[in-house]
């Protein structure tokens, strides 16, 4: 109920102005959130960096209707990349970008505007040297994005997939993107899903992970195995070493201010560990989902609020 609660919230214009509004949130917000400029991103790069991990970078954003705002999205990553290339930081990081914030979403040629503007966001990618996945929304938008996957891999074949392991059909798209060359990241699911297409269940969420994690793993395909539970960390590796795979051939990836530790501990014992670094001003959105995913993001978020009244 309370998760439902939070991703509704998520949602709702009202409640955003009143987190916005309060002058007590903003800090609490920079446990996750890396920043609002290319500056404060470069700067969690670079601290990441000298722990022994990578990054992806997500200018948030999302949802927008209107044309104009994404191509401003488009040129933020353009001028994201470029910075990564300038600094020296593309052997680190790489870039994850919503369709929904480059037009997928808008009312007339919404799926070609989002193709056009995220094969711009590739080709920025290629001249910096770095790459790009191509995050997953809610279930609506599923077939759309990874039909754009597939035309964006035509011509840029190391574009990352995200699938999300409530969704019925998850196992069987893993199955049929575990393939040569292929990056897939696999996350439990963020959205509030209905039961005709996801499950509901914490316990069979797990299972379809484990099962998804099974035909990545044995697949020829590069996993990222997207998750901050010990216990699918702990498979995630196991099933690794059952298929042979070297800790170059797949990664660990955990959001930006959860779990640090973790991810330090998995750095430091060799793992490939990627750490997803959100910025910039849209983050109510994204705030809220890190809230409604663990019970101790929330508590977090309001022991840091009484504590700073």
């Amino acid at each position: 109920m309370l998760r439902s609660t939070l991703l509704a919230a998520s949602r709702s214009r009202g409640v955003r102005r009143l987190v916005e509004a309060n002058p007590l949130t903003k800090p609490v917000v920079h446990r996750f959130i890396a920043g609002t400029t290319p500056d404060d991103a470069v700067h969690a790069i670079r601290s990441l960096a000298a722990q022994g991990m990578y990054v992806t970078l997500d200018h948030l954003g999302e949802d927008t209707l209107d044309a104009a705002q994404a191509t401003t999205t488009v040129r933020a990553y353009q001028r994201m990349l470029r910075t990564l290339s300038e600094t020296g930081l593309t052997d680190r990081a790489e870039v994850s970008v919503k369709l929904s914030a480059v037009g997928q979403f808008l009312p007339t040629d919404g799926e070609k505007i989002a193709l056009d503007n995220a094969r711009l966001i590739c080709e920025a990618a290629a001249q910096a040297g770095t790459t790009v996945t191509l995050d997953m929304e809610d279930h609506t938008t599923t077939d759309s994005t990874l039909g754009i996957l597939r035309d964006l891999r035509v011509d840029f074949p190391w574009v990352g997939a995200v699938l999300q392991a409530y969704l019925h059909r998850t196992e069987q798209d893993c199955r049929d993107l575990a393939t040569e060359g292929s990056r897939v990241r696999l996350c439990k699911g963020a959205y509030s899903e209905p039961a005709s297409v996801a499950f509901q269940d914490k316990g069979e969420v797990d299972r379809s992970y484990v099962r998804c994690l099974k035909a990545l793993m044995n697949g020829s395909g590069y996993p990222m195995v997207a998750t901050h539970d010990p216990r699918m960390i702990a498979i995630a590796t196991d099933l690794a070493a059952r298929a042979g795979r070297s800790p170059d051939s797949f990664e660990y990836q955990m959001l930006y201010g959860i779990r640090p530790e973790e991810q330090k501990r998995i750095a430091a014992e060799g793992g490939r560990l990627r750490v997803y670094v959100a910025y910039g001003d849209e983050w109510y959105g994204y705030f809220m989902r890190r809230l409604a995913e663990r019970p101790a993001n929330l508590a977090f978020f309001l022991r840091s609020l009484i504590t700073q009244n």
